[in-house]
């Protein structure tokens, strides 16, 4: 197994209801080190920027809008196959086909305000770490 990080984002709907310590419990318990976080408001101009890969789709708009909405957390988690295990304990997008016991499944309101987000590779998860964070600000 390899030590890897990965990028994860609490999301609004999830920051408005004050469940981010539920969340970031699950993620250290699943074996998940927080190296890095911090909370912040993205800009409208934020949100576009980094979803810039789902412009094309018709959700873009409103996905963009509920990013800029309210507060989210941003975090570096480091562990063994840590993406992978980050989407495991995150679950499936729909919250109604998400496995029992995954933030998910406990935690989302609906398929858009499903609570958090993760990498889905190493290549992703490097772009969205250095979006957010200089490597000083990691410091697992």
């Amino acid at each position: 197994m390899a030590l890897e990080r990965t990028f994860s984002m609490i999301k609004p709907d999830a920051t408005r209801r004050n469940i981010t310590g539920k969340i970031v419990d699950k993620l250290e318990s699943a074996g998940l080190r927080v190296v890095a976080q911090k909370r912040i408001l993205m800009s409208k101009k934020t949100a576009e920027a980094f979803y810039a890969v789902h412009s094309e789709r018709p959700f873009f708009q409103e996905l963009t809008e509920f990013m800029s909405s309210g507060p989210v957390v941003v975090q570096v988690l480091e562990g063994e196959n840590a993406i992978a295990k980050n989407r495991e304990v995150m679950g499936a997008t729909d919250p109604a086909k998400a496995d029992p016991g995954t933030i998910r499944a406990e935690f989302a309101e609906s398929i858009g305000e499903n609570s958090v987000h993760g990498s889905d590779a190493p290549g992703t998860a490097k772009e969205e770490i250095a979006f957010f964070f200089s490597g000083s600000e990691i410091t697992g």
